[in-house]
This record gives structure tokens, sequence and C-alpha cells, in this order.
């Protein structure tokens, strides 16, 4: 199998892998076996017709589909191992030249982790943070704006989000949206109507959102890097065992990665609010 990697100027990996057509001929013939052992063809026990007569009234298209479905997740797998890539988002897949004895083409865009300049953060959060430390007499003391907080980081921190993860974010957004419309009775057209906005006014707005959050969100990761912001199996324990029922002490049980991760962001969160 030959991969090609370019890297484009968003950030963004693309990767071009070429299928040799005698792995292409093999996983068909693999397809193939799985198809005739299931078959049912009138006059044969079921499994049992010989395989030129299914092979013949087989959907040839069908049979495709399937093969790529085996062929394209072991090929990305392969040449992003080759790379030593990691990806933190679900391959974006074209599928190119897939003629018969021939060797397949596809490519596949994806991305890593992308890098984060931190730039003079500190320094911006603690101006919001400074009035939550002024105590004034008869006065309870005053919690830092977590907003805000977050906007000064916005404004500090430099990262390039590739298109991709704007793209696939946007849609979670647009996608959660709909079913929100939805609830309410109402069409996508009564809604833009409503809110005065055309269907690319709302992407556009999606697309900042996604890209800001993102930008959030891999700050605060960098920073909890930068700071040495861990998390002990006690707190996680602790977490579980604050379960408010047994269903979702199990979900968190087998979601303990995702429970770490969610608790070392609040960490991150409560030390910019003492900065």
């Amino acid at each position: 199998m030959a991969t090609t990697l370019t890297r484009l100027e968003d950030g963004t990996i693309e990767l071009k892998v070429i299928v040799p057509k005698d792995k292409v001929q093999k996983t068909w013939e693999t397809v193939m076996e799985q198809v005739v052992s299931s078959a049912k063809v009138p006059g044969f026990r079921p499994g049992k017709a010989p395989k030129k007569v299914v092979e013949d009234s087989t959907d040839k298209t069908k049979v495709k589909e399937e093969v790529l479905k085996t062929l394209l997740p072991e090929a990305y797998i392969e040449a992003v191992q080759e790379h030593s890539l990691k990806p933190i988002v679900n391959p974006k897949i074209h599928v190119g030249k897939i003629e018969d004895d021939s060797d397949w083409e596809f490519s596949a865009l994806t991305s890593e982790m992308p890098k984060v300049d931190l730039g003079k953060y500190k320094e911006e959060v603690a101006k919001i943070t400074a009035k939550s430390k002024i105590i004034l007499p008869g006065k309870e003391q005053e919690k830092p704006n977590l907003d805000s907080i977050m906007k000064a980081v916005l404004e500090s921190v430099k990262v390039q989000i590739p298109n991709l993860l704007v793209e696939v974010e946007s849609d979670r957004l647009l996608s959660q949206t709909l079913d929100e419309i939805k609830r309410l009775g109402l069409s996508l057209e009564q809604y833009l109507q409503s809110t005065d906005k055309s269907p690319e006014d709302l992407r556009a707005e999606y697309a900042q959102k996604a890209r800001n959050d993102m930008t959030i969100e891999f700050a605060l990761q960098q920073i909890a890097e930068t700071e040495k912001i861990t998390v002990e199996q006690t707190e996680i324990e602790e977490a579980i065992q604050k379960a408010k029922s047994p269903e979702e002490k199990a979900h968190l049980e087998s979601n303990k990665y995702l429970l770490a991760s969610i608790i070392r962001q609040q960490k991150t969160l409560d030390f910019l609010q003492n900065l």
C-alpha cells in the first residue's frame, strides 16, 4: 500500500492512499465468500447455491460497497500508523478511482491536536480576578466572572483551528439547533424568518462559535498540561459516589476517562479563577 501525507495551510492533514489491486481482489473474494454462504437462491438451500450462480445474480455495486467498508478502515489505520499520526477527529473520506482490476485510490482528511500559544493569558486573566480579591467591609466577596475569564483567555491565546474541525463542530451545533427547532414545532424556514437570518448567516455564526469553543477547549488543555493539573483516582471515585442514581453511577463507571477529563477541566477553571 502506498501513502502520501500533505499538511494543508490550515493544519488539516490529507492522506492519499493507493490500495494495490491484489489486496482489492483478495478482499473482494472474501466478501463474495460471505455472500455465497448466506445467499438464498431459488432451487437451492440457503448458502448451498453454486458460487457462479450467486455471483451472476449478485449486485456488483453492493459487493463493491462491502469491499470498501472493509478496505477503507484498514487502509486508513495503516496510513495513520505509517506516518505516526495522532488524529483527534474521525476522517473525512473521499473515494477516488475504484475501477475493476486496478489499484483503488482514496483520500482522507484528518487533524491532530493543534499547537497552542498561550501568550500572556495569566496577566489578562489576573486583571479580571483582581476585582474579586478586593474585600470591602460589609460586602460579600465577589466571585470572578467566568465568562469574562474565558473572554480574556480567548483574546490572549493563539491557535490555528483546522477547517475540518470547524466544519465537524459546526455541523454538530447546527444539528442540535435543528433538533431544538423541531421540538418547538417550527420549520427551519420559520426559525430563520423569526431571527431574520439566512442559511449562510446561520452557518457563519456557528462556524465562528465552533472556532471560539475549540480555541478555549484547546487552551484549557494546554494550560492543564503547562501547570501540571492532574486528576487523582480518588477524585474520580468520589465523583462516581456522588451519582444521583444507580444508572448515572453505572454510566460514570463505564466512562472514567471522560469523567477524568471533565474533572481536569473544572480544576483548570478553578486555577484560572484563583489567579
